[in-house]
């Protein structure tokens, strides 16, 4: 069995996509399709772009999500996989890629949910921390002993959780994991609490343009990052999709998923080698690849 995962926020890198474009003339005719959509030349920021410019969400996520989807694309009939997941921005790129939503709604979609959490992170100073070295389920109690609003947000590998919310409570948790025997609690350079309750004004702007779209039934099962079990159903796709803004990442969990259903072979379509590396920490043994143009 094949899957084919898609990455999220922090896969980007100047420079990323130049070799498609300059390469194929249907990622031109994408690239060209994107900045009349997006209102801006996103190849010019990917391809010469300083690390800061593409750190801004209103650019990392679209930037990723063509990134991804060119290259699904280009694959032709070797983009035939048993399901498809991506990791938070990137299960947006995994339904477009499976046919369930177009390509141009599904970048209006995500540019609207980049613009959307950006405007949530100003709102309040929030942030994020990765803690290493601890089971899940102690960061999980650590959270909920702490004053203020911190909670997991993305289950990225066994040990490996990334906690969520505003700046002193992620500070004060941070303090007592590492007295909990975490290996490390590191600060992340985030703009603001991704997948955290002060995402709230930003799931309810994405929930009114997700209402609206056109999802169809996708021509594989998308496991999805809410839940981290497959989904075919359109309108259950979409709930989904709101939810997760304020919901957790469960990939720790997605990817165990896959290993008890026997899959064979994981493919990374996008920007890096993230996903594949988290594969790893869950079976070592299992053969991974990042996708090519056919």
């Amino acid at each position: 069995m094949k899957i084919m995962v898609f990455p999220g926020q922090g896969a980007q890198f100047s420079g990323m996509g130049q070799d498609l474009f300059d390469g194929h003339a249907f990622a031109r005719d994408r690239f060209a399709e994107a900045a009349e959509v997006l209102g801006f030349n996103i190849a010019e920021v990917m391809f010469s772009g300083s690390d800061d410019d593409l750190k801004q969400t209103k650019v990392t996520q679209p930037a990723i999500f063509l990134h991804s989807v060119i290259l699904a694309e280009g694959m032709g009939t070797s983009f035939d996989p048993a399901f498809v997941a991506g990791h938070s921005l990137g299960e947006f790129s995994a339904l477009v890629a499976a046919g369930g939503l177009s390509f141009a709604e599904g970048l209006k979609l995500v540019s609207e949910r980049a613009l959307a959490m950006q405007e949530a992170c100003e709102r309040t100073p929030s942030t994020m921390a990765a803690i290493l070295g601890l089971e899940d389920h102690v960061v999980e109690q650590v959270c909920a002993d702490t004053e203020g609003i911190v909670v997991p947000a993305n289950y990225n590998c066994p040990g490996q959780l990334v906690i969520s919310g505003e700046v002193p409570a992620v500070e004060a948790a941070c303090e007592a994991l590492k007295e909990a025997g975490a290996r490390r609690a590191l600060m992340l350079p985030v703009g603001g609490a991704f997948h955290s309750p002060l995402m709230e004004p930003a799931r309810e702007r994405l929930a009114q343009a997700l209402e609206s779209a056109s999802i169809q039934q996708p021509k594989c099962p998308i496991v999805q990052n809410v839940n981290a079990t497959p989904e075919t159903d359109p309108e259950v796709i979409r709930q989904n999709l709101i939810a997760q803004l304020t919901a957790p990442v469960r990939w720790t969990q997605t990817m165990e998923w896959f290993v008890g259903e026997g899959v064979k072979e994981v493919v990374e379509v996008g920007p890096g080698k993230v996903l594949q590396g988290l594969f790893k920490k869950v079976d070592r043994s299992l053969p991974t690849a990042s996708a090519a143009v056919a």
